[in-house]
């Protein structure tokens, strides 16, 4: 239902104004049009979704990766009707995220630009710091610099700081009529100087393609302008990732019984090998250390032919199961295997009450503090799946968002948060004195956390790549 939402971008008014009255193609139509196929993974769909900077549906903007021409490319598009394309800060997060994607994938970048520019009366959260705006321009020129091509259309409005992205690209599409390309649009050189001047004069498609040259081929119309950018990527001599058709076997029990295995929180005993069978080709799975350390499930397999190194919780995470956690990633960073984390942390353990369970509990933050290292300095792809809760310093042993990363996903049931509110108690246990006024702000902790810790919460805020659907993940 959201993702329902989320695909009518700005709603039915604003999407008839974009195309009836500016007959400009909805973003979705868009790529349909650049794309090879229907196999698009659209990243972090449900960003912006409620945060409170007004209702920004998709962040205004739809990134994702996709192929053209047999081309892996990530796709950074303006979704005009959501308040014109303008900016919003979850929407610069949206795109520092894509081309961190492109960067570290050396993948070819694809900028679709339909924008008004920055949302002025929040420039303060958009405009001055590193990770902020002008980043995407930063980013673009080191792109360049490691010869990762960057294509880009002009396909709308194209304001201010906007401006940049379509001219630092390396080919850039202009089309008539619709694109314009301006630092400051014509009631700014009204205000300015008095003049009237019209978008076409001031940046159009003929002035930038016949005059200032800022735009390298005219297109008059939209499906024109897609199938030059398909021609362009044609030429880039660029095909870093030879694709091998690999055999696979599918699981020999159905992804669809994911959905009634998905963790409804910690404390389920589910066995983790119940989810990795229905997940691995042919249901087989090499295991690693099996007898030892059984919190953590740890092993080989191939997920639509390629072979991965699985680290699952299946349970707390003992000085044992950290000591084989850490064992196993190393061998798999020396053995140049990606790592696949499936994520269903236990909560933090009580305190301890005695010398002996201090002794033991500093041993296992040891044996965890060693798994952390590992995981961090494996220089192999990483892949983390939320499959239930994602819980402090587990979370980041279990490579969590700080730890980098190449994608993390989340299943919907998913919880993110330092503790979980279910585990924390708001009302004192027996002999406790504690007033009234303490009782019910721990109340409201406790539901403020359990608002926090959801997926939704989670993904409309970019902690995540996107939720995906259990029994998608084996294709994500």
């Amino acid at each position: 239902e959201l993702l329902e939402v989320v695909s009518k971008g700005g709603g039915e008014n604003a999407i008839l104004r974009h195309t009836q009255r500016n007959k400009k193609l909805f973003v979705r139509e868009r790529l349909k049009l650049l794309l090879d196929d229907e196999s698009f993974l659209e990243l972090s769909p449900l960003a912006g979704l409620g945060l409170p900077y007004g209702d920004v549906p998709a962040a205004g903007c739809l990134t994702g990766i996709g192929k053209i021409c047999g081309v892996w490319c990530v796709f950074m598009a303006n979704d005009a009707t959501v308040k014109g394309g303008t900016i919003y800060p979850i929407g610069v997060k949206k795109q520092l995220r894509a081309q961190e994607i492109a960067l570290q994938n050396r993948l070819c970048s694809v900028y679709l630009v339909d924008s008004g520019g920055a949302f002025l009366p929040l420039q303060s959260e958009l405009f001055p710091d590193k990770l902020h705006g002008g980043r995407v321009f930063y980013n673009e020129a080191i792109m360049s610099a490691m010869r990762i091509p960057q294509v880009a259309v002009v396909c709308g409005s194209c304001v201010a700081g906007g401006a940049y992205v379509p001219t630092m690209a390396e080919e850039a599409v202009i089309i008539d009529k619709i694109g314009t390309l301006f630092l400051a649009g014509p009631p700014l050189v009204k205000a300015a100087t008095g003049e009237d001047v019209s978008p076409e004069d001031l940046g159009g498609a003929r002035l930038h393609s016949k005059v200032s040259g800022c735009s390298d081929h005219f297109a008059s119309s939209e499906k024109e302008a897609y199938e030059c950018i398909r021609n362009v990527i044609s030429t880039l001599n660029y095909d870093p990732l030879p694709e091998e058709v690999v055999e696979h076997d599918s699981p020999l029990y159905s992804s669809d019984e994911l959905l009634g295995l998905a963790p409804r929180d910690y404390r389920c005993t589910l066995p983790v090998k119940l989810i990795l069978s229905r997940l691995m080709d042919g249901s087989r799975f090499q295991e690693f250390k099996a007898n030892y350390g059984t919190t953590l499930v740890t092993g080989f397999g191939h997920v639509e032919g390629h072979l991965v190194g699985v680290v699952a919780n299946n349970g707390e995470l003992s000085h044992d199961a950290s000591l084989k956690g850490s064992h196993f990633v190393q061998l798999c960073s020396q053995r140049s295997i990606p790592l696949l984390f499936f994520q269903n942390t236990a909560p933090h353990t009580a305190q301890p009450a005695s010398i002996s369970q201090a002794e033991a509990h500093s041993s296992r933050l040891k044996a965890q503090a060693s798994m952390m290292a590992a995981v961090a300095c494996a220089a192999v792809p990483k892949i983390t799946i939320v499959i239930g809760g994602c819980y402090g310093n587990e979370s980041y042993v279990m490579c969590g968002r700080s730890f980098s990363p190449n994608f993390l996903f989340l299943w919907p049931n998913a919880r993110v948060a330092l503790v979980d509110s279910r585990h924390f108690s708001a009302v004192p246990e027996a002999g406790d004195s504690v007033c009234t006024g303490d009782e019910s702000e721990l109340k409201r902790l406790k539901e403020k956390l359990e608002e926090e810790s959801s997926a939704f919460y989670s993904s409309a805020r970019l902690w995540d790549d996107g939720i995906i659907l259990p029994q998608n993940t084996r294709k994500v």
